[in-house]
């Protein structure tokens, strides 16, 4: 059975993101499922199905809902590093949340609530995740949502 948890750890984003993309396209491209002859029908006409194309299996289907999930994960995480290092370099939260199209105090408290979770990860987990010591380090840079810039 795939879950996100047991697909997390075999991908990175950029493969998690091309095995999700060639499953999606595939399963775009294939004929409806129980239309295994890609006979035209009259509401398919726009169909861009393509017969000679086989339709996911099940196992496939669950793949791609799963992986779909490993790539908002993976981005997510990726999105907040990203944050730390505007805020290492000086951005300041309004140019931060211009960045990801939301206001400042938004962008600083998904900021603070993944700091949080890191913080979490690792008391449960003993090595994922921030120690004490980093989510420390990662609220101080964080700052308040009124600063002008970062450390």
């Amino acid at each position: 059975m795939f879950t996100p948890d047991s697909l997390e750890g075999d991908f990175t984003l950029l493969t998690a993101a091309a095995r999700y993309d060639e499953l999606r396209v595939r399963d775009a491209l294939a004929p409806a499922a129980g239309d295994a002859t890609g006979g035209e029908h009259p509401d398919d006409l726009n169909d861009p199905a393509d017969p000679e194309v086989p339709p996911l299996t099940r196992d496939e289907a669950l793949e791609l809902l799963a992986l779909g999930e490993v790539v908002a994960r993976k981005a997510g995480y990726g999105r907040q590093l990203a944050v730390r290092s505007a805020r290492a370099v000086g951005a300041s939260w309004s140019q931060i949340g211009a960045a990801l199209g939301t206001s400042k105090q938004a962008a600083w408290e998904a900021h603070g609530r993944w700091i949080d979770d890191q913080a979490e990860q690792r008391r449960h987990s003993d090595y994922e995740g921030m120690s004490a010591h980093d989510a420390a380090a990662a609220r101080a840079l964080a700052g308040d949502p009124d600063d002008e810039g970062g450390a």
